[in-house]
């Protein structure tokens, strides 16, 4: 299951670009990742001794390294791969210079400091636009740069809250256990990180073609809205506020977890010559021919009495057996795997979706590969995830040209 390292030879699409890595957490980092991934250099920014937030939300920890090193916790190793860790504490001015130092060389910067937080560093996007007028700048924050909110925190938990996500997730009101509920991964956050990606991808685009940088404004608040997706179409369509349906869906039946006679599945029946496919599978060939049930609208009109005839005849049978049958026929169903069960499917084994990577103590990671297949330029795993400030010295002095004697005294005050 572990995937294959890439064997060709052309350069990965983003070889040659270097990106400088101010953020944390999450949102950023998950951006920085997946363009390190496509092979930009990454020079992630870690406070001495501290390092980024993630590496100290545990359990679960990672095994603690052999030269009995501090272990991060896994949640840092799944969006820090392919980067180079420099702890530089940018309150001290030696640090901000190496900051603006390093941010003249750089095509990218990313950040998700609150709005303005740079600024007293001189670090915001004025001050190294003056030094590198080609530098693309992207702020990730909570809820962007302007409007009323602007200065407020925001953490993925609240954005799936306050961006309707949670509105829409989890049982119906009436039912056991009814109330809001949020996704089970951070997704405000991740699809930040995905926006703000391609939006650096478009602007390394627009710089190569003018020759200039500019400042990408992205919000975690704006993101989760847009991933309202069909369900904002409803309101701002069709003026109909969606609720909470628990497993099932607004617009679609059946298309829900269903029960078999050992274990619960999913169908998603998706047209109405899959809802025929499905009827006959399950012996019901009369539902198909039914008025109530012919079109996937009135099947979503009448799903109550649907789900009242179809639920004995799935008890009839196991999980295993109806999967195989609905896949000959072609009614689209599927297990409810564990992310263990997940990642060690035969079809993430058959499209190497894990890649294990040899850190420089000879620990092994094991991470989610980069998911998109490319031809020509496939994704690049050359590095796993840092140990904090590991790269400090041989940046500073393969990049900015210091000597042994000055990383020394950076050291000495604290500075690295």
């Amino acid at each position: 299951m572990v995937a294959r390292m890439p064997t060709s030879l052309n350069p990965p699409p983003l070889d040659g670009v270097r990106v400088l890595d101010l953020s944390r957490v999450l949102a950023g980092p998950w951006a920085t990742q997946l363009l390190g991934d496509l092979g930009a250099d990454i020079i992630k920014i870690e406070k001495p001794g501290v390092g980024d937030d993630t590496r100290h939300w545990g359990p679960p920890f990672a095994p603690a390294p052999a030269d009995g090193g501090k272990a991060d916790a896994s949640y840092f190793r799944a969006a820090n791969r392919n980067k180079r860790s420099l702890a530089i504490d940018i309150a001290k001015p030696e640090g901000v210079d190496i900051i603006r130092r390093l941010a003249a060389k750089s095509d990218v910067l990313v950040e998700n400091f609150k709005v303005g937080g740079l600024k007293k560093y001189s670090l915001d996007y004025e001050a190294l636009r003056a030094i590198n007028p080609k530098l693309i700048y992207c702020s990730i924050t909570g809820f962007g740069q302007t409007g009323p909110y602007r200065d407020r925190p925001g953490y993925d938990y609240m954005i799936q809250a306050m961006g309707g996500l949670m509105s829409i997730t989890g049982q119906p009101d009436g039912a056991p256990g009814a109330e809001p509920m949020k996704v089970g991964v951070a997704v405000a956050d991740l699809f930040a990180g995905m926006y703000a990606s391609n939006a650096v991808l478009a602007a390394l685009m627009s710089a190569n073609r003018d020759g200039m940088g500019q400042h990408i404004d992205v919000s975690l608040f704006d993101c989760q809205l847009a991933m309202l997706a069909n369900q904002a179409s409803s309101v701002l369509g069709a003026g109909v506020t969606p609720t909470r349906l628990g497993n099932a869906h607004p617009s679609i039946a059946p298309y829900q977890v269903v029960r078999a006679s050992d274990d619960y599945f999913v169908i998603a029946i998706g047209n109405d010559n899959q809802f025929k496919a499905f009827a006959d599978a399950i012996d019901l060939s009369d539902l198909a021919t039914d008025s109530r049930f012919e079109t996937n609208t009135a099947r979503v009109e009448n799903r109550e009495v649907l789900n009242t005839l179809i639920a004995p005849a799935l008890l009839k049978k196991s999980v295993k057996q109806w999967l195989e049958i609905f896949a000959t026929v072609g009614a689209p169903a599927g297990p409810i795997n564990d992310a263990a069960k997940a990642l060690n499917h035969e079809q993430a084994q058959a499209r190497d979706m894990v890649v294990e990577q040899e850190a420089c103590d000879g620990a092994i990671h094991r991470s989610v590969a980069h998911p998109v297949k490319y031809s020509q330029t496939p994704a690049r795993y050359r590095r796993a995830a840092p140990r904090l400030g590991a790269d400090t010295d041989a940046v500073l002095k393969s990049d900015l040209g210091l000597s042994d004697a000055d990383v020394k005294a950076l050291r000495d005050r604290g500075v690295i």
